[in-house]
């Protein structure tokens, strides 16, 4: 690896023009509106193992066409009343694994909704365990391009109503303070972090961790790492479809949604990271909260000599600080 981006200081400036429809606003608001219509019942079942400082409960609530999401819901155990709730999503192919890895948050004294990506969960951790039963037109292998000839059949606008529908339903659970919901999530599930952001208007924070899903045009020409080369692939066999397939990744693009945001927010980026390049997430960090709260907080972490994995553990002891600064 080696630094192949712009230079720091011309990341700290980066503004990029990015792609958007007209109908973006609308586009999301039908979308959400016809989610909402499905009853939110979340289903609670004992989870697989006992831990003694930990309750993990396995969650079931309904996402994008009602369709049924799995989560974990870990807890404190034996602390009664309201907690502040991280909700968070696993990164690209990866699922929610298994209940033993998801007791950090509920250790540290918060409650915590682990929630699936559908129909990921076998490239590669603990697995996944929720499908998605939707069907799609011709797609490169992997779920960049699955349903990518149109915004209302893409793969992600399924994924991201997913997530808002998991912050209604951690609002929804017995012992979590509605108030006080954080949303969390690296790389793929950094880019549904800020997709979150603009999505939910009165989240407590927000931490998007070298995200994808950011500034697509500048990431195909410049990242040659996969899951961004699915699209290359798939362009590079229909020639003829990058004005289409643009138009629809711009409904999904992380700084479409960053400049709605307007939760509190801690980024980070690895400037040696190749899979998905710093500018594209400082596109998304400098333009956030642009046209909803320009004076909103908003921090970036820098791992200057560090590739995709970006800070691990390091991040973490980060976010830790982070959210007890937002919400105690």
């Amino acid at each position: 690896m080696a630094l192949f981006d712009l230079p720091l200081d011309e990341l700290e400036a980066y503004r990029p023009d990015v792609r958007e429809s007209a109908r973006f606003d609308e586009f999301w608001r039908d979308t959400l509106a016809e989610a909402r219509g499905h009853d939110l019942n979340v289903a609670l079942a004992p989870g697989p193992v006992e831990l003694g400082a930990v309750e993990i409960q396995d969650a079931t609530f309904p996402g994008f066409g009602g369709h049924p999401i799995k989560a974990w819901y870990a807890r404190p155990a034996g602390v009664d009343g309201a907690l502040p709730c991280v909700v968070e999503v696993n990164g690209y192919g990866g699922g929610r694994g298994l209940a033993i890895e998801r007791t950090v948050w509920a250790a540290a004294g918060y409650a915590h909704l682990y929630i699936d990506t559908r129909g990921q969960g076998a490239g590669w951790g603990s697995g996944g365990d929720t499908p998605d039963p939707v069907g799609s037109t011709p797609a490169t292998p992997g779920f960049m391009t699955r349903g990518i000839t149109e915004p209302t059949d893409y793969y992600y606008r399924r994924v991201f109503t997913d997530a808002v529908r998991a912050v209604d339903a951690a609002r929804s659970l017995p012992g979590v303070d509605a108030e006080r919901v954080i949303f969390a999530g690296a790389s793929q599930g950094g880019g549904i972090a800020l997709a979150v952001a603009g999505l939910v208007p009165d989240l407590a924070g927000v931490m998007s961790d070298v995200p994808f899903l950011c500034h697509f045009e500048r990431s195909l020409d410049l990242s040659s790492e996969f899951p961004y080369a699915e699209v290359v692939q798939y362009l590079s066999v229909f020639r003829g479809e990058r004005e289409r397939t643009l138009d629809t990744l711009s409904y999904f693009d992380g700084v479409n949604h960053a400049k709605r945001a307007q939760a509190p927010t801690l980024m980070s980026v690895a400037l040696m990271d190749m899979v998905c390049p710093p500018s594209t997430g400082y596109a998304a960090f400098n333009w956030y909260g642009d046209r909803s709260a320009p004076d909103v907080r908003k921090e970036m972490a820098v791992y200057p000599y560090n590739g995709h994995e970006g800070g691990q553990a390091h991040q973490t002891t980060r976010q830790l600080e982070f959210v007890q600064s937002l919400v105690g």
